[in-house]
């Protein structure tokens, strides 16, 4: 045999051979350009449990969050945040949420792996109004936490809820159970926000532009948050 054919088949045999072995941990992208966030039941891959209130600090009690026939089950006790390892900074995150009655839970966007997310990237709100029936707009679903309400309330208590979320440099938009519930350019939120011990955090204009995303715990009773058909596209 010659020897540039022996060369061609020893080339056709690597990248069979690196296929085989990367594909079974590559990531699948579907049609749409979507990425599935959790694959397998199971402890998550690619994610950390964080304390509620300082994503750089472990839980102060063990937590263990599963995926149980397709759905992120929030982790027992309360109090916790379940961070991606991963950064992003541009992208559609997707996904459907349940709560209890009194549930309370929010996204994780664009948030630093270290302080609150609430107060030093972004937190979006996922919270039934009998969690905490004084609660500002801005602290019930579809709100930017203690920032900025949404247009409108449009969640569906202890029903599976939609949202849809796009951040592309300081533009921002979140669609809730097929509505518009916010369209915002971040560069122009410049609202005080305030600390859950009264200091200030930096208003909404100035939080970082790329981070991770993540899933809170802190509902009361039995009933814990539970997320389903997550899925990311990142955008340029």
């Amino acid at each position: 045999m010659n020897s540039p054919l022996l060369v061609a088949l020893a080339s056709l045999l690597l990248v069979a051979v690196n296929t085989s072995a990367q594909s079974p941990t590559a990531p699948k992208v579907d049609g749409e350009g979507f990425t599935a966030l959790f694959t397998k039941d199971g402890v998550p891959e690619g994610w950390v449990v964080r304390a509620w209130n300082d994503v750089k600090n472990p839980p102060a009690e063990p937590t263990k969050w599963i995926v149980e026939n397709g759905i992120l089950v929030a982790g027992k006790p309360r109090n916790s945040w379940l961070m991606s390892e991963k950064e992003y900074s541009n992208f559609t995150l997707e996904f459907e949420f349940k709560l209890g009655e009194l549930g309370n839970s929010g996204c994780a966007l664009r948030v630093p792996m270290r302080g609150d997310p609430a107060f030093d990237g972004i937190e979006l709100q996922m919270a039934d109004f009998r969690y905490n029936p004084q609660a500002k707009d801005s602290e019930l679903t579809g709100g930017l936490y203690r920032a900025i309400a949404p247009r409108k309330q449009v969640y569906k208590p202890t029903e599976w809820n939609k949202y849809q979320i796009t951040l592309k440099g300081s533009l921002m938009k979140v669609v809730l159970n097929g509505e518009l519930i916010q369209d915002l350019n971040l560069d122009e939120h410049n609202e005080e926000v305030k600390r859950h011990d009264g200091k200030l955090a930096p208003p909404i204009k100035d939080r970082p532009r790329k981070g991770h995303i993540g899933f809170q715990e802190l509902s009361r009773g039995e009933g814990h948050a539970q997320i389903r058909h997550a899925r990311i596209k990142v955008s340029e």
